[in-house]
């Protein structure tokens, strides 16, 4: 099969799409066609050696997070997964055109999204909902900040705080108001404004997915015993203030993976794509990718 294989950390010239061998499934797994893939933000971290002192990689490794496709095969203990069914997963090793999954973190993919749709999900999806529902815990009527919001792991919170009745303020910069203004949340927030972060008081929580200096400025407007979640860790001098972190790495979840999938299929949210490249083409999807400024994900075909 075809895959891309990352030799040594570096940059986007450390991937190469070549020839290795289809991996064999376990008894509890399943062999599956991968019809797409996407990439996400980790991806990069673990190319470039950013993440590597808590996410070391054995190279040469096959990056990848989303998984859609079909199975192929699956494992003598396997049942529910007959050859041929569209699955989707919050798996790993899938820049490639076969990879193997444990069965049970597999969904069906809901008839009406394609390939192309349900690889955009996964990890975006699974982080966006844990950091609202493992981290933050809001109750109906608390007031919750979501950073990033027009990002996929925040378009993804925004849902979901929505789900459980929060009152849903939507952080984003200055410049996306206006595209913020299409999500359905209560207040839009201009995050690099410190006029508007100045209007900011005694949230209940915040859910942030971009750290750095904005949530540095933003710890202030956490009102005392409320908490901020978070997909980044725990932010310098947070122990400062009276509030509870909670930072957290997301776990696959096929069960809540295919209800997120069956909402954006409802037309409920949605994770955009800016754009579908080959797989092949990985080197320019990932310099694409670093230089910022897409309306959405790159899908990756292989």
């Amino acid at each position: 099969m075809k895959a891309v294989l990352l030799y040594a950390y570096g940059d986007p010239s450390q991937l190469r799409y070549e020839e290795t061998a289809v991996p064999k499934c376990g008894d509890h797994e399943v062999l599956v066609r991968v019809r797409a893939t996407s990439i996400n933000p980790i991806d990069l971290k673990l190319r470039s050696g950013a993440a590597k002192s808590r996410m070391p990689l054995t190279l040469p490794a096959i990056l990848g997070r989303d998984l859609s496709g079909e199975v192929t095969e699956a494992g003598r203990s396997v049942t529910g997964f007959p050859k041929g069914m569209r699955v989707m997963a919050l798996a790993n090793r899938t820049y490639a055109e076969y990879t193997v999954v444990a069965a049970d973190v597999l969904a069906p993919i809901p008839e009406t999204l394609n390939f192309e749709q349900a690889a955009a999900l996964p990890l975006v999806t699974t982080t966006g909902s844990q950091l609202i529902e493992r981290a933050v815990k809001p109750n109906p009527g608390q007031t919750v900040l979501v950073t990033g919001a027009l990002g996929g792991v925040g378009r993804t919170a925004v849902h979901v705080a929505r789900k459980h009745g929060a009152r849903v303020l939507a952080g984003v910069r200055l410049k996306k108001k206006a595209d913020a203004a299409k999500l359905e949340v209560d207040r839009v927030v201009a995050i690099d404004s410190e006029e508007e972060i100045g209007q900011l008081h005694d949230l209940d929580a915040i859910a942030d997915t971009i750290g750095g200096d904005t949530i540095q400025r933003l710890l202030k407007t956490i009102r005392k015993g409320g908490v901020l979640g978070s997909v980044l860790g725990q932010p310098e001098g947070a122990d400062k203030y009276d509030i509870r972190v909670e930072a957290f790495m997301a776990q696959s979840d096929a069960s809540r993976l295919f209800q997120l999938a069956d909402d954006a299929a409802r037309h409920e949210f949605s994770i955009p794509i800016d754009r579908t490249m080959k797989l092949q083409e990985i080197q320019d999807a990932h310099r694409i990718s670093e230089k910022g400024g897409l309306k959405g994900k790159i899908v990756l075909i292989p």
